[in-house]
Order: structure tokens, then sequence, then C-alpha cells
């Protein structure tokens, strides 16, 4: 019987573009349902695909404290997602919800 290797999936090497980028962070903010540790995981891997000492530098933070406030364990304060949103070179969007 032949032996099947598998390796583990990171979505890092998959976001290559801006726009892929940008769509992946749209989806997570849709698939979140309020979960800030869920959008801060999503932006690491976008970071992680970015490059992280880059996107630390851009953002005014360190290495360390963007791998601790991005690894998906804690909500990271507002202020850190709106430095790394804009270090990524994304934009939030809003959207008026009919209930």
């Amino acid at each position: 019987m032949v032996k099947t290797t598998t390796t583990r999936y990171d979505v890092a090497e998959h976001l290559r573009t801006p726009e892929e980028m940008a769509a992946y962070l749209e989806a997570s903010l849709e698939e979140a349902n309020g979960d800030a540790t869920f959008i801060a995981k999503a932006l690491g891997d976008i970071a992680r695909a970015k490059g992280m000492t880059q996107v630390a530098r851009d953002a005014g933070l360190s290495r360390e404290s963007l791998y601790k406030a991005l690894s998906g364990d804690r909500a990271p304060s507002f202020d850190t997602i709106l430095k790394v949103v804009s270090a990524l070179g994304l934009k939030l969007h809003a959207e008026a919800v009919h209930i």
C-alpha cells in the first residue's frame, strides 16, 4: 500500500495579489459573526503573505507585537486593527444591514 503524505494548508501561500487579500478579508468579515479573534487571525494570514517584518514596520509595531496581536488567541485593540489594515493597503467598509 502506498502511503499518502499531506502537508499543512497555509492560506498565506495563496494570497498573492492585493485583490485576493481584500477578498479574503471581506469573506472573513462576513463569516466572523462578531468574533474579533477570527478577524485578527485573517489579518495575520494576510500579513504573513505580505511579509510580517514589512507590515510591522508600516504599522509602527514591533514584529513580536504584530504576531501576538494577529495570532487569533486574543482580540487586538481596534487601534491595532486600523494600523494593520492600513499597513496592508486595505480599507474597511461599512454597509447598512436591513433587519
